[in-house]
């Protein structure tokens, strides 16, 4: 693939199964309320990341190995009646950058940390495109074997617990399924960016259908037309293309805001008059 396609056509590949894996896994994000925690979680890859590089081995590699850590953080903490979900974000929120931050500064790096945070989708091997690409397949293979599971444990948990089912179970497949999406995505939006490609595009496609069937075939529609549009644009304004695919994911929520605005206005308007 290298030999036929460019850089630039290499990074339009990345960003197209990028921004599909996003909106398959945004899903299961909006619906289980855990957009702090991908932000966390975006945050908290970074000392792996810098601790890869420091060590001259895979990146992604060392991202990976301080996601599943802090997954096992998370649902450690999670499982504390006290504590919960949101201390556990938190304290992989602040933790986990620092230490990036810390790390990276004990020694210079051979390669540019910037990269790490906002990403460099222009520089992606074929190596980064198999590994969006796997987990692609992987994240739209969980939604069919498992999506109902999912589904049932994010809208009524006490209720899928009743039920005699385990909700640690699908709990700890979301969890894993948003931290190695948060890896694979990192060389297109960074570690700092990548929750707004993963959380807009779902919560637009949430305020525009109500299906979860729907939404998972418009959030990637949407993940992919933000990083298209998002790498079109930086290369038109020579910007870097992670923000502008942050942007335009952002964008795209903020018209699908509107949309449903304007659809609910309507009917807004027939209850008022109906009103005495």
């Amino acid at each position: 693939m290298g030999a036929q396609l460019g850089f630039f056509e290499l990074a339009m590949v990345e960003v197209v199964l990028a921004g599909g894996l996003a909106g398959l896994v945004g899903v299961l994000v909006v619906l289980r309320e855990r957009a702090f925690f991908t932000m966390s979680l975006t945050h908290a890859t970074f000392p792996g990341a810098v601790a890869a590089a420091m060590l001259g081995v895979s990146v992604p590699l060392g991202a990976a190995v301080a996601a599943v850590a802090l997954v096992a953080v998370a649902v450690g903490i999670g499982r504390i009646r006290s504590q919960g979900p949101a201390v556990a974000s938190g304290v992989m929120l602040t933790a986990g950058f620092a230490l990036g931050a810390m790390l990276q500064s004990l020694t210079p790096l051979p390669i540019d940390v910037e990269s790490f945070l906002v990403g460099q989708v222009l520089a992606v091997t074929e190596a980064d495109l198999a590994l969006t690409g796997a987990m692609l397949v992987l994240a739209a293979g969980v939604w069919a074997v498992a999506g109902r599971h999912l589904v049932f444990s994010s809208v009524d948990e006490p209720g899928y617990r009743r039920a005699g089912l385990r909700p640690w179970v699908p709990e700890a497949v979301s969890l894993a399924l948003m931290a190695a999406t948060v890896v694979a995505i990192m060389p297109v939006v960074g570690a700092i960016l990548g929750v707004a490609l993963i959380v807009a595009p779902a919560a637009a496609a949430r305020l525009l259908v109500r299906d979860f069937r729907w939404m998972l075939l418009l959030a990637p529609a949407i993940g992919i037309l933000s990083g298209v549009a998002g790498l079109l644009a930086s290369r038109w304004l020579d910007a870097a293309a992670g923000g502008a695919i942050a942007l335009v994911a952002a964008a795209c929520y903020g018209l699908a805001w509107l949309a449903a605005g304007l659809r609910r206005a309507p009917a807004r308007a027939t209850i008022e008059a109906r009103t005495p």
